[in-house]
């Protein structure tokens, strides 16, 4: 791989990926889209970023002012012109806004400002691949299947949050308006911590975990299934899909799978033994969100200071996404000869580790900024 332009670095996934690549000597170099008033800056964002995920001091300080194009996607007009995009052999494009809240930066940054990268893209000469990061939830699934890889379309009505709908769009105008770019979208499941470091590098969604069984109740049931991987699963297999010479499909889940998704109970029994607690399950309940409107009141109490209303918001939407119980086939990917994932319950242990300190208000900003 000649030149590979990674875009989110800063974040979760993009971070994931940058401290994979570093490792991979099959890549010659690597650049990397920054927002930082200076490539000095531009360094110490990554490098910090780098630390969560455990890099060595060896790996930090193969990153350089050389490796970083100052931008954002949310005024993409501002960098496009660098020329340096023009050598660009390969993307991994995994910078989104990919918050579940009202964030008015999810349009702007997940299609109009992404649209124009990816048409500035589309006319390097040389671009061998384009990985776009998308989720498999943009599909909105139907409850209690085995989902397979899909780019049909549902209406914005159907969408639970802003975010899935952005990326459902970006997708589609990529491929009506760049017919040309070599893409391929890649539709991981939910991503939460990483395998090694736990939460570390991110407490995202791993927070709702421990919410839903702090209050021993929530919408789901525990025998209902949920389709989680860890990071660093992600990035590999991003880097898979980036460097695989040749791909027979323009989509592919990175997931548990069927057989490696998990139930609610087992994760239960996990954080109790993380936690050296008794597991929830005995006396936990199933129960319509409007009862979890009647707790309300009892917030306070069981998580400390929070938001009543932020809480409530947050409980309904991962409510809902948790009733789901939905899977999403990983064949087409087992099938380029990536490794089944880690079980969620492998290394919620060290999720909890990192978390036990945080309160859940703490936890969630991550997810609603």
């Amino acid at each position: 791989m000649k030149s590979l332009f990674i875009t989110g670095a800063t974040g979760f996934l993009g971070g994931a990926v940058l401290a994979r690549a570093l490792s991979d000597t099959s890549i010659e170099s690597i650049l990397l889209l920054v927002r930082a008033n200076s490539p000095k800056e531009g360094v110490e964002r990554i490098r910090n970023n780098l630390a969560k995920f455990g890099c060595s001091e060896t790996l930090l300080t193969k990153i350089n002012e050389r490796n970083i194009l100052l931008g954002d996607l949310a005024y993409s007009e501002d960098f496009l012109n660098d020329d340096r995009l023009s050598g660009v052999t390969h993307v991994i494009n995994s910078a989104a806004v990919a918050s579940f809240g009202d964030n008015a930066l999810i349009w702007k940054v997940n299609v109009e400002g992404t649209l124009k990268f990816v048409k500035r893209m589309a006319d390097v000469a040389g671009l061998v691949r384009f990985v776009h990061v998308g989720t498999a939830m943009s599909c909105v699934p139907e409850a209690g299947t085995l989902v397979t890889e899909s780019m049909t379309r549902k209406p914005e009505v159907e969408h639970l949050v802003q975010y899935t709908w952005s990326k459902s769009t970006i997708e589609q105008l990529m491929i009506e308006q760049c017919p040309q770019l070599p893409l391929v979208i890649a539709h991981p499941s939910i991503v939460v911590g990483h395998s090694e470091e736990g939460c570390r590098p991110s407490s995202s969604i791993f927070w709702v975990f421990r919410m839903a069984l702090m209050l021993g109740k929530f919408m789901c049931s525990l025998e209902d299934k949920i389709d989680v991987i860890p990071v660093d699963y992600c990035a590999e297999a991003l880097l898979l899909l980036t460097k695989s010479a040749v791909l027979s499909e323009t989509v592919y889940h990175i997931s548990a799978g069927d057989t490696g998704s998990t139930q609610f109970i087992e994760i239960d029994k996990a954080m109790a033994a993380a936690l050296n607690q008794q597991p929830v399950s005995s006396h936990y309940q199933q129960v319509d969100y409007s009862e979890l409107v009647k707790g309300r009141r009892e917030f306070k109490t069981i998580y400390g200071p929070c938001n009543e209303r932020l809480m409530l918001r947050a409980m309904r939407l991962y409510g809902e996404f948790s009733m789901l119980n939905v899977r999403f086939s990983n064949k087409k990917l087992l099938d380029l000869g990536m490794s089944p994932p880690p079980r969620f319950v492998d290394y919620i242990n060290r999720c909890v580790e990192i978390t036990r300190d945080f309160s859940i208000p703490e936890l969630m900003k991550v997810d609603f900024k």
